[in-house]
């Protein structure tokens, strides 16, 4: 395996990604090579870049694209590394919980990738220091220990499978580097990173229903606009169930949702009558018609206060209760011991409402719990480019929480140009203002403040 025909093909691949060599004066990236007959003895044979203010040779800071080779026609070890100086200029940009993200989805089994990139201190697991694929590297590797936040098996650099990891590790590096830019450098590293991002598609409605199937009580959650209530109304109508609908608030009370008494309007003299709420109603149908699927859709359950509206209800919601002894009053003249085989819940959350009551342990384990995701569509009306771009930022600078404010597929559906622009105006951009202002994603500010001020002439900062 020739050591000088990758350092090529790397080369050629940071240019496809934008890496512009001949400007003297703004280097991208300085080459190092350490790969001398002495060195490939296990002596710490490397080569690849690192940060364009660091020397040609010596000690040096910051991120790097790292290449461990050998001649003996074994494993290479292909890395993202950190200068053994530590952090100079990358230190902020190793707090960013998309360069993780990134580089754990090119890394497999035979590979590692840190919790926390801008971890000095903690040692490579054993399963690499160990791997007796790396044996003949290992001392090299020993060296290195602390200072490879992720890393990679490649068994044949110059395979075809083996050129593809190498090129999505530059890939990888370019866009830390943010080496692009124009569209032909974005496609050629979005070519690269391809088929290491490609998720599965899943039809969600038929995943919902089988769990639903399988658990009966179950609540789908995801950031608003990403077709919670739509998918609830669309397993039902798959399983051909009468259904049953409501939405909670913060009023909602007991008496909205299982049984209360309200005034007789129709009277001249104050009279009460008695009110089956919501779930009451769609219980006595389903123990009225066994023969029947009922599902009762609960929108935004977690706007109210649950422990006040569920009640006594909250024991029945067991998906394998053994017959109980228990029974629950429901309504006058109307008490069961569990909920019939024939009746489901499906609830909706809206993980992005800050405001809204946590969801207690209790309740938890007694549905199931299922994500919907941002995710592109195909349609004439949907504009992907607006989408993937508030995607890129959001996957980039959020963390795992903040990934839950990401505006959904339902914000960039528009049937022209001009309602899109109007869209992203009073809807997305009001929205990304208010995260913004109370402290949230605010790494990204700078990028959300670009992405507006090109597209709609508005910047966050007025």
């Amino acid at each position: 395996m020739s050591i000088e025909n990758i350092r090529q093909f790397i080369k050629e691949k940071a240019e496809q990604f934008g890496a512009k060599t001949d400007n003297e004066f703004n280097k991208p990236y300085v080459e190092r090579n350490n790969t001398g007959q002495e060195a490939l003895k296990d002596n710490g044979a490397y080569f690849g870049f690192i940060h364009p203010e660091e020397e040609a040779s010596g000690p040096f800071h910051d991120f790097s694209l790292t290449i461990f080779p050998n001649d003996q026609n074994k494993p290479w070890l292909v890395c993202l590394g950190i200068g053994s100086s530590g952090f100079k200029n990358d230190y902020e940009l190793a707090t960013y919980p998309g360069l993780r993200r990134l580089f754990s989805k090119l890394t497999d089994e035979r590979g590692f990738c840190k919790s926390d990139f801008s971890d000095i201190e903690t040692s490579l697991p054993k399963s690499i220091t160990g791997n007796l694929d790396l044996q003949h590297i290992k001392n090299t590797i020993k060296t290195y220990t602390k200072v490879l936040p992720t890393c990679q098996i490649v068994d044949d650099p110059e395979s075809e499978e083996g050129k593809k990891l190498i090129a999505a590790f530059v890939a990888g590096y370019a866009k830390l580097r943010d080496w692009p830019s124009n569209k032909d450098h974005r496609k050629a590293v979005s070519e690269a990173l391809e088929p290491f991002l490609k998720s599965e598609t899943v039809d969600e409605a038929e995943e919902v229903k089988n769990l639903l199937n399988e658990r009966k009580y179950i609540v789908l959650q995801g950031p608003p606009g990403t077709g919670k209530t739509r998918t609830a109304k669309s397993v039902a109508d798959k399983i051909g169930a009468k259904t049953f609908f409501t939405q909670f608030h913060a009023e909602t009370s007991f008496s909205d949702f299982i049984f209360g008494i309200r005034p007789d309007t129709e009277n001249q003299e104050l009279r009460y009558r008695e009110n089956l709420g919501s779930f009451s109603e769609a219980l006595k149908y389903a123990v009225d018609h066994s023969n029947e699927k009922v599902i009762l859709i609960i929108d935004e359950i977690n706007r109210a206060n649950l422990s006040n509206v569920l009640g006594p209800i909250f024991y029945l919601f067991e998906h394998k209760m053994d017959v109980s002894t228990v029974e629950i009053e429901i309504a006058p003249n109307f008490k069961v011991k569990q909920l019939p085989e024939n009746f489901s819940v499906i609830a909706t959350m809206n993980t992005a409402d800050r405001s809204l009551a946590v969801v207690d342990f209790a309740l938890r384990r007694r549905f199931a719990w299922y994500t919907l995701k941002p995710k592109a569509i195909k349609s004439k009306q949907f504009f992907n480019e607006d989408f993937s771009r508030i995607q890129e930022i959001f996957d980039w600078y959020a963390s795992s929480t903040e990934l839950n404010l990401q505006p959904g597929q339902g914000y960039f559906i528009a049937d022209t140009e001009e309602e899109m622009k109007n869209r992203i105006r009073y809807e997305i951009f009001p929205l990304i203002k208010e995260y913004l202002q109370e402290g949230l994603l605010r790494n990204a500010k700078e990028e959300f403040n670009n992405y507006f001020s090109i597209r709609i002439n508005l910047s966050l900062f007025e």
